[in-house]
């Protein structure tokens, strides 16, 4: 049995909890927002963000951050644009002992740094571990069987997660691809965002197949870019990840491009939907993209769409009227 802390109690988070809960885990889940915490206390669930799934009373709810002392591991279940700040407020109660395990997906504003990178910056005293793949928390926290990936720069730390997290229903590989595992988590949901909006405009099968595979090929070409195996790309934390986020009506970034495509404007479905990590995560992309030299053309039209009022039928012509190309380039 090990004493994990997972800090916020948003969907995913709550739904690890009741995972390690069930594997006979310590089990305490930390939210800067007591309000939050004292409802589900009393509706026993997270009516808004995972509702039907009860929350065991042996999971701990602490709105004091200093409930990581004495943790083996300290699991984040937050938005990346919250992640240094979360971490700097945990930094003093983590120890070397500990393992830092990351759950969110995105690229952090003005450094375009990974997060495992703003972790380690904040917590230079413990190993990071990444955990990624295709893993919706309505389904984790319910027992369906789900596969990720422990990607970590320490095997032994990744090790031990494999370990403590593995169950016949949570199946977890290992990869010592960061850079790759974190490019495919955080960029697959600006691919999610234009599958919504195909699905918004009601374009079919036809185009949501040639936009999942093309996206995967501009995330893998800038990941390669940044050091990354193309091999990755075509695994749990690439492709997979991918087609859950696109397919999916669990998917937050799917759901707002419906919206979009359907004439909501993007600010508008955001605040809708709530959390859309591919949202703040294109513009970002973009920006490295454009600094490292790297052709993105489907982000580079998201783009338009969420912050320069294009529109998106106008960018879905200017994509097929792309000058002409090999489907087998290379991704560098």
């Amino acid at each position: 049995m090990a004493k994990i802390t997972i800090l916020g109690s948003g969907g995913f988070g709550l739904s690890l909890a009741v995972m390690l809960d069930r594997l006979g885990h310590d089990i305490t889940v930390w939210s800067a927002f007591e309000k939050e915490l004292d409802e589900i206390r009393k509706d026993g669930e997270h009516k808004v963000k995972l509702p039907g799934v009860k929350i065991p009373e042996s999971v701990k709810l602490c709105p004091d951050i200093s409930c990581i002392s004495g943790s083996k591991v300290v699991l984040l279940g937050i938005p990346s644009p919250y992640v240094r700040d979360v971490v700097k407020k945990a930094a003093p109660f983590v120890t070397p002992e500990m393992i830092v395990v990351n759950t969110s997906k995105g690229l952090e504003t003005g450094t375009h740094k990974l997060i495992s990178d703003v972790i380690s910056e904040e917590i230079p005293q413990s190993p990071v571990v990444i955990l990624s793949g295709p893993s919706h928390a309505e389904e984790v926290a319910r027992g369906v069987p789900t596969t990720v990936v422990a990607a970590s720069d320490n095997e032994e730390a990744a090790a031990y997660i494999q370990d403590i997290m593995s169950s016949n229903v949570f199946r977890i590989y290992i990869n010592k691809d960061v850079v790759g595992c974190e490019i495919g988590g955080a960029l697959k949901n600006i691919i999610a965002v234009c599958a919504g909006i195909c699905d918004g405009l009601n374009y079919g099968d036809n185009t949501k197949a040639a936009l999942m595979t093309r996206g995967i090929t501009e995330i893998g070409r800038l990941g390669v870019a940044m050091g990354a195996s193309p091999s990755t790309f075509s695994g749990l934390t690439g492709i997979g990840d991918l087609i859950v986020t696109c397919t999916s009506m669990h998917s937050r970034n799917r759901r707002a491009g419906i919206l979009i495509g359907q004439g909501v404007s993007p600010q508008e479905a955001v605040k809708i939907v709530g959390t859309v990590e591919g949202y703040n995560c294109c513009k970002v992309a973009l920006e490295l993209a454009q600094k490292m030299g790297v052709s993105m053309p489907i982000t580079e039209q998201l783009n338009e769409v969420l912050f320069n009022n294009g529109n998106v039928k106008d960018s879905l012509g200017k994509l097929m009227s792309r000058p002409k190309k090999c489907e087998t380039e290379q991704f560098i």
